[in-house]
């Protein structure tokens, strides 16, 4: 993270040069003071980089191990620190490659308009299969090609986390490329920016904000399906993994609140550690991409950047093997890529055409492929599960649709006032991070033993666990775009005296509306997949379940109908398509056409 952080300040630089004219960048070292260095920064460095080779073997260790179907959670204190290493080690592989497929699946969509509705809906459907469904042909799998290591199951939970991380931070930074300013991209077409040049210095600072609070979301959306991903149930096969999620499964499953809630204290703890090492520099660093013709007040401040700046040893590993390395990959990488400013002033169209020729066509054969074997499962079915999937679908929709329109209600005001004001961002930020990491499955029990004494108690306990599950999703969306609203633009609504609705109907909702419509699109995913964990309850060995087609998948993924399973999977996907095809993707385009910042 710290070589992807001066990677990027080192473009930062030229893309200030380049809207120098136009805009002023926040954090901008304008005196050139070189900072005191410190023994002490040196120290605390010196300190991180050995608990990262420590971490990093503990990591490469657990790979090596030999697998084991009987292996048992100790639920002692003394294997906490142990398997939250785990866990986040997990965590992190996945968080990095939901970055890079990020990125590069947004470039490429919005690079080729022939292919970008079919990406675009590609990632729909991504994003709405649950993890249960897939999860039993991937463990088996992997576990058939791995079967004398752990590497298999490692490779599984990595990559059901990866679908709990990746596709928020596809839809925001594909949303950030749709609203670059014209006059960014033609000062770019000015300065003949190849495509590599055109990716470092306009693209990815545009979208910094937006990467940076989706990631935070991300983390929280690996820690909600943590539990899931580290323990596999499969007919009358389990396979477990050492580390935070299944130590708060076990302890769910046994009852144990005492370890149930230490195992809780730790991710707290974990989340506070990240906040303060990780976000918090990294929101502080980001905010000088926000574009802006004046300077705002209220610089955010984080010990860990002052820390960098003044450490002798980042100065050396800077000077001496980052930056040339960096300068290296820059030069080559803007060689190979020389070619791409014929596709920037749009010479030839013509390998356009062919690549989204190529795609379609591709995606038709999976498409026949998925029909041919659905069929089958279709026609295997009976007539009662068909009612269940029939009955199920109408029921989680309209849980779905109760938690979005309560999460939009309560995260807009408060996403607004987070983003807008520095000083109560300082103080809010840890706080939502900690509220949005939390597995909600972990404190599902305890209220669901409260609600199941009110009549339609599971029902109601299933919308507040997708809630739980969704409502950051927007949250942290809004709070981009809020933090992402020129300062110019406040200081012009408070010299015309516009103030309480009319403010927010002139210049806040339409500013944070493509960042809104992000938020909703990912929470509404989000909420049709919670619904497996939400509509299917297992605790202390009693299970609780309530109509919808979440339960339904749940249930045919723990007994082993994977006729039912694959159809359920196929109507959830069928219905998420239909929404973010039909509605959401039209309110996508009017939020490129109508408001963006221009």
């Amino acid at each position: 993270m710290l070589a992807t952080v001066l990677f990027t300040q080192s473009y930062f630089s030229v893309y200030y040069i380049l809207m120098a004219h136009a805009y002023t960048a926040k954090g901008y070292n304008k005196t050139n003071v070189e900072p005191r260095r410190s023994i002490i920064a040196d120290g605390i460095i010196l300190s991180g980089i050995v608990f990262l080779l420590y971490f990093l073997f503990t990591v490469s260790f657990q790979l090596r191990s030999p697998i084991n179907q009987h292996f048992s959670i100790d639920l002692s204190y003394t294997s906490l620190f142990h398997y939250a290493l785990l866990s986040t080690g997990r965590m992190t592989i996945a968080y990095i490659l939901s970055l890079i497929f990020s990125l590069c699946y947004a470039r490429i969509a919005i690079h080729n308009r022939h292919t970008q509705s079919i990406m675009i809906a590609v990632l729909d459907v991504l994003q709405s299969i649950p993890i249960l469904s897939f999860m039993p042909g991937l463990v088996i799998s992997l576990v058939a090609i791995f079967p004398h290591s752990n590497i298999g199951l490692e490779i599984a939970a990595v990559l059901l986390i990866f679908t709990s991380q990746a596709w928020n931070i596809t839809f925001g930074f594909y949303q950030t490329l749709i609203t670059i300013p014209q006059d960014l991209k033609e000062v770019a077409d000015i300065a003949h920016l190849g495509f590599w040049q055109r990716f470092t210095r306009l693209e990815i600072p545009a979208g910094m904000i937006s990467i940076i609070w989706n990631s935070m979301m991300s983390w929280a959306g690996g820690w909600f399906f943590l539990m899931a991903s580290e323990q596999f149930t499969l007919g009358n096969r389990s396979f477990q993994l050492p580390g935070l999620g299944s130590y708060l499964q076990e302890a769910a499953q046994k009852g144990n609140i005492t370890a149930l809630f230490a195992g809780l204290g730790t991710l707290v703890c974990i989340i506070i550690l990240l906040d303060q090492l990780l976000w918090r520099p990294l929101v502080a660093w980001g905010s000088r991409f926000k574009i802006e013709l004046d300077e705002s007040d209220g610089h955010p401040y984080s010990w860990v950047l002052h820390v960098l700046k003044t450490s002798e040893i980042v100065r050396f590993l800077t000077k001496y093997i980052l930056t040339p390395c960096i300068k290296g990959i820059d030069t080559f990488a803007s060689n190979i890529t020389k070619s791409a400013n014929k596709v920037i002033v749009r010479e030839n169209e013509e390998p356009r055409r062919i690549t989204g020729i190529v795609i379609a066509v591709i995606c038709s054969f999976i498409f026949i492929i998925g029909i041919i074997v659905g069929s089958q499962s279709v026609l295997r079915l009976h007539g009662y599960e068909w009612k269940m999937v029939i009955e199920g679908s109408f029921a989680t929709f309209g849980r779905t649709l109760a938690a979005l329109c309560i999460s939009v209600l309560w995260t807009v005001p408060l996403g607004v006032a987070i983003g807008m004001n520095p000083k109560l961002a300082k103080k809010m930020q840890p706080l939502v991070q900690m509220a949005a990491s939390i597995p909600a499955t972990a404190l599902f029990p305890a209220l669901l033993l409260t609600l199941l004494v009110i009549p339609s108690g599971l029902t109601i306990a299933a919308i507040v666990l997708m809630l739980l599950g969704t409502q950051w999703y927007v949250l942290f969306n809004v709070i981009a775009g809020a933090m992402a609203i020129p300062n110019d633009l406040k200081e012009a609504s408070q010299i015309y005296h516009i103030t309480g609705w009319k403010k927010w109907k002139i210049l806040i909702l339409p500013a944070i509306f493509p960042y809104l419509v992000t938020g909703m699109i990912t929470a509404t995913g989000g909420a049709w997949n919670a619904s497996i964990i939400s509509e299917y309850v297992s605790f202390a060995g009693k299970v609780h379940e309530t109509v919808g087609l979440g339960g339904t998948i749940a249930q045919a993924a723990n007994s082993g109908n994977f006729h039912l399973l694959l159809v359920s999977t196929i109507t959830m996907a069928f219905i998420v398509f239909c929404i973010n095809r039909f509605g959401w993707q039209r309110i996508y385009h009017m939020a490129e056409n109508r408001y963006h910042i221009d």
